[in-house]
């Protein structure tokens, strides 16, 4: 079974969020069997700073949405956005 790595784009709730923290939250809410690769954060405006992280499983997990649930759920998480899905 071939695997899938999706780059998502994580928009914290304001300026004043502790990205170290967030992050930290965020690993530990994705669902079992996905793996986290680079991760890097990115200038949005006035301040405020993205994460953008790539994930990596099985494509027999399916698609997207159970992860953006999960990191959706985070506190301190404003949106995430799927910038990317490719098979390896």
């Amino acid at each position: 079974m071939a695997r899938v790595v999706m780059t998502m784009k994580i928009m914290p709730d304001g300026v004043e969020i502790d990205l170290d923290d967030l992050l930290e939250r965020i690993k530990s809410a994705i669902p079992e069997g996905t793996d986290v690769g680079a991760i890097e954060r990115q200038p949005v405006a006035f301040g405020l700073i993205a994460i953008r992280m790539n994930l990596v499983r099985d494509e027999s997990l399916g698609g997207t949405d159970d992860l953006e649930e999960a990191i959706s759920a985070v506190e301190g998480v404003a949106q995430v956005e799927v910038e990317m899905v490719s098979r390896m």
